[in-house]
């Protein structure tokens, strides 16, 4: 079978230094039960690292797709050919949870941590190799510039870790730009559950889209001047608030409706 050749479209870059799928997949906790969805596995260098018994992974790329079913035969029937970013998360595994893991296409990986933070109840644990940059804006913290949309949202529900640095000469084609890869354990469900997701997920957007404003002028269109003055928040800009500040904020808004 001639080889895989990445495409550009896809932002495919396979990976060829496998200590690196291997350093991801050793700080995996897989606390269901080694269920693990992998997202574009591509010809599977990380793929053959993963626990298989539960093992299943989303390729939209149907070449890759021929290889992995040549090269992974024990994956029959296990082999998802769609667009991640369509799926109904709930049921990959029955309503069972899993760990999301990936090399993620860098030209959907905001859009594919968005798709599982809407299926987050089944996602006790994400690892990802994401563009360094766009890893480091999901770890930052307040008042940093990187502190945005992704950044409170993510950490709203879950404890991010950045674990490493993977060169552009660990890949095929090199991408332009360094990676970095980051792991997300979901918190306690006592804490979160209580979290209105929708309604944080409207401000938080609406701060960081007009991040150079004030909250009062952000948040303008939302009727929570009052909450803000209570809180002495109407002078603060997005990225001074904490992911604590943007939860009671959106719990606040929630009950004067």
């Amino acid at each position: 079978m001639k080889p895989v050749k990445p495409k550009k479209q896809l932002g495919q870059h396979f990976l060829k230094e496998l200590q690196y799928c291997e350093k991801m997949v050793s700080a995996l906790q897989l606390p269901e039960e080694g269920r693990v969805l992998e997202v574009g596995p591509g010809t599977g260098a990380l793929t053959q690292f993963l626990p298989q018994k539960r093992l299943k992974v989303v390729e939209l790329d149907r070449e890759s797709v021929a290889y992995l079913q040549t090269h992974f035969p024990h994956l029959e029937g296990r082999i998802y050919s769609e667009d991640f970013l369509r799926m109904p998360l709930e049921r990959i595994f029955e309503g069972s949870g899993f760990s999301l893991v990936g090399n993620f296409p860098y030209n959907i990986s905001s859009q594919i941590l968005f798709h599982a933070l809407d299926f987050r109840a089944f996602i006790p644990e994400i690892m990802g190799m994401f563009q360094k940059e766009v890893a480091q804006r999901i770890a930052s913290p307040p008042g940093s510039k990187e502190y945005g949309i992704l950044s409170v949202l993510m950490q709203a529900y879950y404890d991010v870790t950045y674990l490493f640095d993977v060169p552009p000469s660990a890949f095929i084609p090199p991408p332009k730009v360094m990676s970095g890869v980051i792991l997300c354990t979901q918190k306690p469900v006592e804490f979160t559950q209580s979290i209105p997701y929708s309604r944080l997920k409207q401000l938080v957007k609406l701060a960081f889209n007009q991040r150079r404003k004030t909250l009062r002028n952000a948040l303008s269109s939302l009727p929570c001047e009052a909450i803000l003055a209570e809180r002495q928040l109407t002078g603060k800009r997005a990225e001074q608030l904490s992911v604590q500040q943007f939860i009671d904020l959106a719990l606040a808004l929630e009950s004067t409706e």
